[in-house]
C-alpha cells in the first residue's frame, strides 16, 4: 500500500513537471500507470489470500466483541483473558501477564500459581471462582 501511494504521488509530480515544461510524454505516463495498476492487482491478491486464511482459521472474538489477534492471551480492548489457560495470581486468582511484577487486582507481588482455567472471562484459583475477591 505504501509503495502504491508513493507511485501515485510520483506520477502526480511527473505529470506536473511535464505540464510545466510543455513536454508531455504519454509513454512515460502509461508506464507509470501500468506499474500502479500492477501494485493494485498484487494488493487485491494479498487481500484475497488474507481473507481466505482468516476464514480458515476462524476469527475469534472476545466477550466484549473485539477481535482477538492470533496468539493473544488477553483482549487488547478490555484486558480479559483470551480463553486459553493463563497464569493467575497466587493470592487472589486474577489473571496475570507473563511479565507482570505485581497483580493489578490485589497489588501484591506477582507469584504465579498454577495455570488457571478461564470461565466466563474470570480466572479461577484451585477451582474456586473469585477466590480471594474480598481482598483488594
Amino acid at each position: 500500500m505504501r509503495a502504491r501511494e508513493e507511485r501515485i504521488r510520483d506520477l502526480g509530480g511527473l505529470l506536473l513537471e511535464m505540464y510545466k515544461r510543455e513536454r508531455l510524454r504519454p509513454e512515460l505516463m502509461f508506464d507509470q500507470c501500468a506499474e500502479i495498476v500492477g501494485l493494485e492487482e498484487r494488493i487485491a491478491e494479498l487481500d484475497a489470500a488474507l481473507a481466505t486464511l482468516t476464514r480458515r482459521i476462524g476469527e475469534t472474538r472476545c466477550a466484549c466483541g473485539a477481535p482477538l489477534a492470533w496468539g493473544a492471551h488477553f483482549c487488547a480492548n478490555c484486558g480479559r483473558p483470551a480463553g486459553e489457560p493463563v497464569v493467575a495470581c497466587a493470592h487472589c486468582g486474577h489473571p496475570l501477564a507473563a511479565e507482570a511484577s505485581f497483580c493489578a487486582n490485589c497489588g501484591r507481588t506477582a507469584e504465579p500459581a498454577e495455570p488457571a482455567p478461564v470461565a466466563n472471562g474470570q480466572a479461577t484459583l484451585a477451582g474456586k471462582p473469585g477466590a480471594g475477591a474480598e481482598q483488594g
